[in-house]
């Protein structure tokens, strides 16, 4: 086997695996699409060909979706990329995967609630945003429900959240007097195009996250967060010095590092956090800091983000914001 047939093996792995483990529970449509990826050569050697930062199966998906709709047959992605495939490529270079899943901030919340208040909120990998306003949403835990601090013209979205016994769910909202984002490359909630690629990301099944992200957008819309322009190895302390002093600063992100490929960086980026004044949240998949999740016990499902305080594991999390299961 030469080079190229690893690479096509390695990928075709890593779409198994999006299938199976993401894409199963939830996405019928992208779980069979992903495993027709995986097994024909056509489609390995057209992703393949992509810087491999460029090759993940949600951005190969979305790119598909942005010049059409969702292939109905595994025969129509084939012909999208045989008679479109220069669009498709030029979507994957210039885009990557910023589903700014404001739901994930369902899981965040028992966790911010427990810090002293008021907040001061950093987020990095930050999109558009809009994770960056959990105090201007409304959670449903089951046992309890949230609304927004402030009641503002917006109806704001309703967040469902399942919950194990052990989970700390807080009885209100949080203050935050503070917030910014950080990003490569963030999204403005004013162009249309960088609004119809958030919705592009959201999967073809998932009609729920869709309504709510348009009720998300439409908060974020009225009130936009300040959003910088900077490298998460490189800004972080200076946007975090311009953090207000008495209120409590959160620096915490959410599926962002796993696209910080060098576990080195990683570690970098976790050196650099701590040697800020700041509350760390983590909530990323666990192999992105193994070192972290050595600590945690089985997770009860397989797919789930680890949510970690200052690197101490606390609690396994729905990817979209859907559950979280506390350790105790």
């Amino acid at each position: 086997m030469d080079r190229r047939d690893d690479d096509l093996a390695r990928l075709a792995k890593q779409y198994v695996r999006f299938a199976t483990l993401e894409a199963e529970p939830t996405s019928p449509s992208y779980k069979e699409l992903c495993l027709h990826v995986a097994q024909s050569r056509m489609l390995l050697r057209f992703i393949a060909d992509l810087p491999i930062e460029r090759q993940q199966p949600n951005l190969f998906l979305a790119a598909v979706r942005a010049i059409g709709e969702v292939p109905n047959s595994v025969e129509a992605l084939d012909e999208i990329v045989r008679h479109h495939g220069d669009m498709v490529r030029e979507i994957m270079l210039t885009h990557t995967t910023q589903t700014n899943e404001p739901a994930r901030c369902a899981v965040f919340l028992p966790v911010l609630a427990n810090l002293p208040q008021p907040l001061a909120l950093l987020e990095v990998g930050a999109s558009a945003g809009l994770c960056l306003l959990p105090d201007k949403y409304a959670y449903d835990y089951g046992r309890i429900k949230i609304d927004p601090s402030k009641s503002g013209p917006i109806s704001a979205p309703m967040f469902p959240c399942k919950v194990n016994q052990e989970t700390p769910v807080p009885r209100q909202n949080v203050d935050v007097v503070w917030r910014a984002g950080i990003d490569l490359n963030p999204l403005d909630l004013q162009c249309a195009e960088d609004v119809a690629w958030l919705r592009t990301l959201v999967w073809p099944e998932h009609c729920d996250r869709a309504d709510r992200l348009e009720a998300a957008l439409k908060v974020a819309q009225a009130d936009p967060p300040r959003l910088i322009k900077g490298d998460l190895l490189v800004d972080l302390g200076s946007v975090a010095a311009t953090a207000p002093v008495g209120a409590t600063l959160v620096i915490y992100h959410t599926a962002v590092l796993a696209y910080v490929r060098a576990p080195s960086d990683r570690k970098k980026f976790a050196a650099i956090v701590r040697e800020l004044d700041a509350v760390w949240i983590s909530n990323e998949a666990p192999g992105v800091f193994p070192d972290i999740a050595k600590d945690a016990p089985r997770p009860p499902l397989p797919g789930l983000f680890l949510q970690a305080i200052d690197g101490e594991p606390v609690s396994w999390t729905g990817p979209h914001g859907q559950s979280i299961h506390w350790f105790g």
